[in-house]
């Protein structure tokens, strides 16, 4: 039975992982200045999963295997006398899609729910097994 929480459990962390990387996706979907000040659109990360838990070996439940970057190219938007506008007036900006991402986060979101909701349900499935041995 506590392997049960235990799986939902790290889908629960994965998740939140998950919905981190996403609100920092968005966070950055303008930012198109490094930090030395040069051009440098932000590139947005996605998250892999994998089964099991890396630190145990077990074949159970989930966890974060990678955050990795997205290699689409930069969005090109036309801004003839930006300071960052190459010869052709183009500026490239981040790769982040807010309305991918927002679809994501709410997939994300209904995840998470669902494994709070079997994890209650595990938890009210062990309280009845005791009520029945008690």
């Amino acid at each position: 039975m506590f392997g049960t929480l235990d799986i939902s459990a790290s889908a629960l962390v994965a998740q939140k992982t998950r919905l981190q990387v996403i609100s920092a996706n968005l966070a950055n979907q303008q930012a198109i200045e490094g930090p030395d000040g040069e051009h440098s659109p932000y590139q947005r990360r996605m998250v892999t999963f994998a089964v099991g838990d890396p630190g145990s070996g077990s074949g159970r439940g989930v966890h974060v295997r990678a955050i990795e970057m997205d290699e689409s190219p930069p969005l090109m938007r036309f801004m003839p006398g930006h300071r960052f506008a190459n010869e052709d007036g183009y500026v490239a900006f981040p790769n982040v899609d807010s309305t991918f991402e927002l679809v994501d986060a709410m997939e994300a979101t209904r995840a998470y729910e669902a494994n709070i909701t079997a994890a209650e349900a595990t938890k009210t499935m062990f309280r009845n097994s005791l009520r029945i041995l008690a």
